[in-house]
């Protein structure tokens, strides 16, 4: 989606230092990085310019996918299966090339089509997932994407069922759903999923990987909950 990405990118080069950290709420440092980053945005992109999305993303959940444990059919498998939506790319496959970047889903990025990325994606995120669910003959689509991201997606166009599942481990005498090992264990079940070849939302529930295990009483047909206790 590079002819989408590329007036965001046009837009955010025009953003002083002071701007970005003020649109972004990040530190000076981090502003003056990202401005230099659009600047340097160029296409085409190629392997000294760019990195594949799946091994240039970080974070809890990204830890949790673990692609170093990989193998190349298991790479393959994603780019087929597994989308990654972006603030500035819309939808990544796995292996498609990408520039460093930060732009949050949840920026409110005054642009051409309205006051949020949101407004600028439109139903083009949508479109893409349905023409790969399409592609791929499925009607079922696990959503393993946080909040502000899957926003970007509307379900009511959407041609798939959708199945969210939901991590809580157990603290003060109760299962909650605790941020950081949600975040692990979003991209655990997802490497799970892609190198168990996992085909059915029955076969998702013996989800079993860091502790968890599906939880009947605590879960409804969408949002399968998953639960642990650790010592």
């Amino acid at each position: 989606m590079l002819d989408q990405s590329e007036p965001l990118v046009d837009l955010l080069s025009t953003f002083s230092p002071a701007d970005l950290e003020k649109l972004m709420l990040i530190s000076p440092k981090l502003a003056e990085l990202n401005v230099e980053r659009f600047h340097q945005w160029r296409r085409p992109f190629n392997i000294k310019n760019a990195k594949q999305s799946i091994e240039a993303f970080q974070g809890d959940v990204y830890t949790g996918l673990a692609v170093e444990n990989f193998s190349d059919d298991d790479f393959l498998y994603a780019q087929e299966h597994l989308r990654i939506l972006s603030g500035l790319y819309g939808v990544l496959r796995p292996l498609d090339l990408m520039q460093p970047y930060r732009l949050e889903m949840g920026t409110k990025l005054v642009n051409e089509k309205g006051a949020t990325l949101y407004a600028y994606w439109g139903d083009t995120i949508t479109d893409n997932l349905n023409q790969q669910l399409q592609r791929l003959k499925s009607e079922v689509l696990v959503n393993l994407a946080s909040n502000e991201y899957f926003k970007s997606v509307k379900p009511k166009k959407l041609h798939a069922d959708i199945i969210t599942p939901v991590f809580k481990d157990w603290k003060n005498g109760d299962y909650k759903v605790i941020s950081f090992f949600a975040k692990k264990a979003r991209g655990q079940m997802s490497a799970w999923v892609l190198q168990n070849r996992i085909d059915s939302p029955e076969a998702l529930l013996e989800f079993n990987v860091d502790g968890y295990v599906y939880s009947a009483s605590h879960s409804d047909e969408k949002s399968p909950v998953f639960i642990r206790k650790q010592d």
